[in-house]
């Protein structure tokens, strides 16, 4: 048997129970289309065929993508030994269905690519660093990044819990389900999107200062113009960016010129 690639973030999990658990929280139908990314030893693949019409899986480890359609012999199962970051999406059927255990260390650039993408999944569950997964769900007060990020495209729920007991070898921490249901229309205009996460980014850019302090640094304005700005939107000069929601960064938005 193949060993799990350190280099790669490769942990293999095996429990029966939560492998089906994790594909109990797709509410897969018989007539979807997964995209299963990092099959690794397909362990949960199986899951995914047993209820899913097609599997699609993409694999960046070229022997273990090889190994796989022998495992699944007669199945509806395609097999892509590529870099999922430059899979192309568009040729997806529409309303498509993301399910993975995600290596920690592409979390957000993966997310990021299903979030933007043109044809983008109805539902994309995830197994990633708990942490990461707390971060995704987070709410105004504890509002990271990560999760305005993806909750402008995505309604973001958490899953169960698992151990890093149950993998192998076992990773440092311990992860957790989340599920990014894409919303049918995103939070911010497209025509807004660039300016929206300029101003965004400037917020978080300065995580322990107040953010007039981070977004005059960031954007390169004035704290006078910055804290008029705070106002106009009804904000508090001495807000930090986690305190904000994606409703009040809108709002910002429309005084902040840039």
């Amino acid at each position: 048997m193949t060993g799990p690639k350190k280099s790669l973030g490769q942990h293999w999990l095996k429990d029966r129970a939560i492998l089906q658990a994790i594909a109990d929280e797709t509410k897969i139908c018989s007539n979807d289309t997964v995209l299963e990314i990092g099959p690794g030893l397909g362990t949960l693949t199986g899951e995914l065929l047993s209820r899913a019409n097609k599997v699609i899986a993409v694999e960046f480890d070229e022997q273990l993508a090889n190994k796989l359609p022998g495992q699944y012999p007669g199945k509806n199962l395609e097999v892509i030994a590529a870099d999922i970051l430059d899979y192309d999406l568009s040729p997806l059927p529409e309303g498509y269905i993301v399910v993975a255990n995600v290596p920690y260390y592409i979390t957000s650039k993966i997310i990021k690519k299903l979030m933007t993408a043109s044809n983008k999944p109805k539902v994309a569950i995830l197994l990633v660093q708990k942490e990461v997964a707390q971060r995704l769900a987070s709410q105004p007060g504890e509002m990271s990044m990560l999760a305005v990020s993806a909750q402008v495209y995505a309604n973001v729920k958490l899953g169960i819990e698992v151990s890093r007991e149950y993998f192998t070898p076992p990773p440092e921490v311990d992860s957790q389900v989340v599920a990014l249901e894409t919303r049918l229309t995103p939070l911010v205009a497209s025509d807004c999107e660039k300016q929206f996460f300029q101003v965004v980014r400037a917020g978080y850019s300065e995580k322990r200062k107040k953010l007039r302090s981070s977004l005059a640094g960031g954007l390169h304005l004035s704290k006078e113009s910055v804290d008029d700005a705070l106002a106009k939107a009804g904000l508090d000069v001495n807000a930090r960016a986690q305190e904000l929601s994606i409703a009040d960064w809108q709002r910002l938005l429309s005084y902040i010129v840039i």
